[in-house]
């Protein structure tokens, strides 16, 4: 008897995204990843198997413990405490939940494997978040937790859809190493948009397209052959890439003085209370001067570009200087922002305007969230360029809403590039994106580190997405 069974199955996810399962059968300790482009179903076909969507037809046969981590759940959450801080409204105090809270919802923190337990506070770094509100967590942090929570639960079928993006380099080594150690007892489905991720452990692979199981095997002897085949299965013929124009109506000004610097901070510390994040940082970007930044989650790497942009509180008792103007000189926010190009995981979670594709891609012309203002001709035939390079011309009018995860990755990545901004700031710009698609965001990047009149400010993780012509590397661990 297999542990999960799908027949004949006909869902809709999302009010618009059909699945189509004719057949897929799990059994115990059969661990099984799921790969495929960006819109491909992968992570619908994970949303399948834990019983979510609106079942239109088919049959599922499952009766056992299941544990599910997902980008959807992270969001959800997210959104749920943010009505908390539309409780005045109805006169109520509103009492943010603890990361603790969080993290044992449905389950009995009583029974949970005390044993298991220290080891997953150890690897995700818990134990000095657990007193914390579950708002004052980053991306990355969100992210442990929920993988904390559904790991606790020790349950027969584990679902976790790319569960090493946002997390820094010594929580992927322990998490994997854990994942293997649970193989044992545990089985699991795993989501990934990377190949070189399959862990050794796999002993079933799902290519999906276009809402289907497009292809499906045992995992062999020589399971890095098979990989090696899944990737040539996938890959695209490129051709030369070229980045299209500039705008000249609306498009980001050079910096006031050629030879000055983009961004300078001077000794500046963030800090919540008695909990220091950086201090005594010293820092200076010039023009073409691209810089990788790296360090562990809760280290402050986004914080320090959020410094830059405006965007956190503390940018005003710092000693910053951007573009020209010293932070608290009676500068806007908006002075500023005409120079920068921005994304990031928080940018992607917290874009909530449902226009469509083109208008999300236009939108970076004038730094809104939507698009509130006429766009000339010109900018509506550079932004068509734009969504030509990536490879989604064809859905430019569809909702943005109606994209996969990783397809409106790529929007929000032409969205930041589309005026050429002087400053380009990506935090962690490849997360949901399958191989196809994180080549071609790495070609664009290393094109225009070396050809464009960009500076950029690069976040990211993974060893295997460095970019060539980054010369420059702030450590936030070593801050």
């Amino acid at each position: 008897m297999s542990l999960l069974l799908l027949k004949n199955c006909h869902l809709l996810l999302d009010e618009h995204y059909h699945l189509n399962i004719e057949h897929l059968a799990i059994q115990s300790h059969q661990h099984t990843v799921i790969l495929g482009p960006n819109g491909s179903g992968k992570s619908a076909l994970a949303a399948c198997v834990a019983g979510e969507g609106q079942w239109l037809s088919g049959t599922r046969h499952f009766n056992h413990k299941l544990a599910w981590v997902s980008v959807e759940q992270q969001q959800a959450l997210i959104e749920a405490e943010k009505q908390k801080d539309c409780a005045d409204i109805l006169d109520i105090v509103p009492v943010p939940t603890t990361v603790q809270e969080v993290l044992f919802d449905g389950s009995d923190s009583s029974a949970v494997n005390a044993t298991l337990l220290a080891r997953i506070k150890q690897i995700f770094s818990l134990e000095t978040m657990l007193a914390k509100p579950f708002r004052a967590l980053s991306t990355g942090e969100t992210r442990k937790l929920l993988l904390a929570k559904a790991l606790i639960l020790e349950p027969e079928l584990l679902i976790l859809d790319d569960p090493w993006d946002g997390l820094d380099v010594k929580t992927t080594e322990q998490l994997n190493q854990l994942l293997e150690e649970l193989s044992s007892s545990t089985t699991l489905l795993l989501v990934l948009n990377r190949v070189s991720e399959v862990p050794g452990f796999c002993k079933q692979v799902i290519l999906m397209d276009a809402g289907t199981i497009g292809w499906q095997a045992e995992a062999s002897d020589n399971l890095q052959e098979q990989l090696q085949h899944i990737t040539q299965l996938q890959h695209m013929q490129q051709s030369a890439l070229t980045l299209p124009g500039k705008d000249d109506d609306c498009f980001a000004p050079h910096p006031l003085e050629e030879n000055a610097p983009l961004v300078r901070l001077t000794n500046a510390k963030v800090n919540y209370g008695d909990n220091v994040v950086f201090s005594g940082l010293d820092w200076t970007v010039m023009p073409q001067q691209h810089w990788q930044v790296t360090g562990p989650n809760g280290s402050g790497k986004t914080c320090l570009l959020n410094l830059i942009t405006g965007d956190h509180p503390q940018c005003y008792v710092n000693d910053i200087f951007v573009f020209g103007f010293q932070r608290g000189s009676g500068e806007s926010i908006w002075e500023i922002k005409q120079y920068i190009g921005y994304l990031s995981n928080a940018f992607h979670l917290d874009y909530k305007v449902n226009c469509s594709v083109l208008h999300v891609v236009m939108s970076g012309y004038y730094n809104s969230i939507g698009l509130y203002q006429q766009p000339s001709a010109n900018q509506l035939s550079l932004a068509t360029q734009w969504l030509q390079l990536i490879g989604l011309e064809d859905v430019k009018d569809r909702p943005f809403f109606e994209l996969s995860f990783g397809d409106q990755r790529m929007v929000l990545i032409a969205r930041a590039m589309v005026k050429h901004p002087s400053l380009l700031i990506l935090d962690e710009p490849c997360n949901g994106l399958d191989d196809i698609n994180r080549l071609k965001v790495l070609a664009l990047i290393e094109l225009l580190a070396r050809e464009g009149n960009t500076t950029l400010l690069y976040v990211n993780h993974h060893q295997e997405d460095v970019i060539p012509s980054i010369q420059n590397h702030l450590d936030m661990a070593k801050i």
